[in-house]
């Protein structure tokens, strides 16, 4: 008698779950919305893809090319600015600019989508300014662009959507890339719970493994290749030759292994901007839903074996 119940109950319970996350908001052509790293992949996409949805989109790319090309894809509505979030004056200077856009209005949403992965490699063979590029883009670029637009996100009681990754849950690899998710997650965590009263909701967009539409698998090798280079000897001999082929192939066997859907991801962004009940996080893929996911939520001895059991091992150990 119980086991029917259940059953029932659970249904009810995601058909609330599905109808509650199937609501639009109205008004979607009067919305603003400025994009970050839209030169390629993931930005590249969602600004086309908002752009077709109606929203006014402020689509910020990095190179001169890469506004040329995205207005040739896109509507009039569509507008660009060149925008490095690395650097503190052309974030003041696209800060001015999409004032000058939005006006009264107000910015319904931001992405902050800008990001860089290179360095993907064994801490030990990095410097700290290898660490800092990555950290400059993904983290502090975010921050950056946030507070310099939060009193426009305040005025249209807006959305921010952060691009985090699996590995912000979940730390695999060396280097500055999942130091950067995690602080991205927190940053988001902080701001969500400060800028709730406000109005305003703040969501994290956390992919597995996705190919980008520029997806560049050689410049990640060649890059590690240039860290093995200026690796010290002694280093060097206690890892080997052989972890280091070993790290190259499993890397290649990754990329390789990459969905090539960003709409998944994509979708996730566009939910985040124009849902009435947006979700806090959105796990991207069923590699981050059946794998990553859950084995961040393991204790610790157990996700260490599941990773270390497949990991290269140096030469002296």
């Amino acid at each position: 008698m119980w086991i029917p119940l259940l059953v029932v109950l659970l249904a009810l319970l995601f058909l609330y779950r599905w109808h509650r996350q199937s609501q639009i908001l109205n008004n979607l052509a009067d919305k603003y919305v400025l994009i970050t790293g839209c030169d390629s992949g993931f930005g590249n996409l969602l600004a086309k893809q908002l752009d077709k949805r109606g929203l006014l989109v402020l689509a910020a790319c990095l190179t001169k090319k890469g506004t040329e090309n995205l207005r040739k894809e896109t509507s009039s509505r569509l507008q660009t600015v060149i925008l490095d979030v690395t650097d503190s004056q052309s974030v003041s200077s696209a800060t001015k600019w999409v004032k000058d856009c939005v006006g009264s209005a107000g910015l319904w949403g931001l992405v902050n989508n800008a990001g860089f992965g290179f360095s993907i490699a064994p801490n030990e063979w990095q410097r700290k300014e290898d660490f800092l590029k990555v950290l400059q883009v993904n983290l502090l670029g975010t921050i950056d662009v946030t507070l310099n637009l939060l009193p426009l996100i305040r005025r249209s009681h807006g959305r921010i959507v952060n691009m985090s990754s699996a590995l912000g849950r979940l730390s695999m690899v060396g280097g500055g890339y999942c130091i950067s998710k995690y602080g991205v997650e927190s940053f988001s965590d902080s701001l969500r719970r400060e800028l709730r009263a406000f109005g305003v909701k703040v969501s994290v967009i956390e992919p597995g493994c996705f190919r980008t539409l520029m997806a560049d698998d050689e410049g990640h090798i060649k890059n590690i290749e240039r860290l093995w280079e200026n690796v010290p000897a002694e280093t060097k001999e206690c890892y080997g030759e052989q972890y280091y082929q070993q790290y190259i192939h499993s890397l290649k066997c990754l990329f390789a292994t990459a969905s090539p859907r960003l709409h998944k991801v994509t979708d996730c962004m566009e939910h985040a901007l124009t849902a009435v009940h947006p979700w806090t996080r959105y796990s991207a893929g069923w590699d981050c839903k059946l794998y990553y996911l859950p084995l961040s939520y393991l204790p610790t001895v157990l996700s260490d074996y599941m990773l270390h059991r497949s990991a290269p091992k140096p030469a002296k150990v």
